[in-house]
């Protein structure tokens, strides 16, 4: 397992377009959630630590924020070939099991985790309305075997920020989890094997 740091994409930056199927076969764009007061997009995956250990938080959020219109996508960039655990058919699995009530979209080509230069799963983009991403951190400070309880902080801060129309907090700590399971030779330029130790 290596762990990695999300890029940090700069903030303000305009959310990338993405036309990806679901679990279920049915595409889910980015024009999907163009009324959304937010839209919150989320790489993850089935198999790595990091997300099995926010999981329950992660169906949580969806259920809380979809509730007031946010938008909330999953999507999986894993190479699939290599990684079978995070196919799409475990990925059906995987929403029955946790009980997601978003899309979890398959990348398959892996090119929209490089359009938002997504490095690790979870990593998280929260966007306003202008789809202008006002976040790219952590979901809290809990990691697996920290005995940190996971408590969705530091990602419903900003979301309510988003929804009451106030800033976002400028500081804000990189999401940590596995690397994003490239296509050998199909690694973007961020890419670092070697993760963050």
């Amino acid at each position: 397992m290596v762990k990695t740091a999300s890029t940090m994409l700069p903030l303000g930056s305009t959310a990338p377009d993405f036309a990806l199927p679901d679990v279920n076969g049915h595409v889910v764009s980015l024009s999907d959630f163009r009324d959304a007061p937010a839209l919150l997009v989320v790489f993850m995956c089935n198999h790595c630590p990091f997300v099995k250990h926010v999981a329950d938080e992660l169906a949580r959020l969806g259920q809380d924020y979809q509730a007031r219109g946010v938008g909330f996508v999953g999507i999986n960039p894993n190479d699939v070939d290599n990684y079978p655990d995070d196919s799409p058919e475990q990925m059906r699995h995987e929403v029955a099991l946790r009980g997601y009530t978003f899309p979890y979209l398959y990348d398959a080509t892996q090119e929209v985790a490089k359009a938002y230069r997504a490095a690790c799963t979870p990593d998280f983009f929260l966007f306003d309305r202008d789809r202008k991403l006002v976040y790219r951190g952590q979901l809290d400070e809990s990691r697996p075997n920290s005995g940190i309880p996971v408590t969705g902080r530091d990602l419903r801060a900003a979301l309510e920020a988003v929804l009451a129309g106030q800033p976002v907090a400028a500081e804000q700590r990189p999401s940590i989890g596995c690397n994003i399971k490239w296509r050998a030779g199909g690694e973007p330029d961020y890419f670092d094997p070697r993760g963050i130790g």
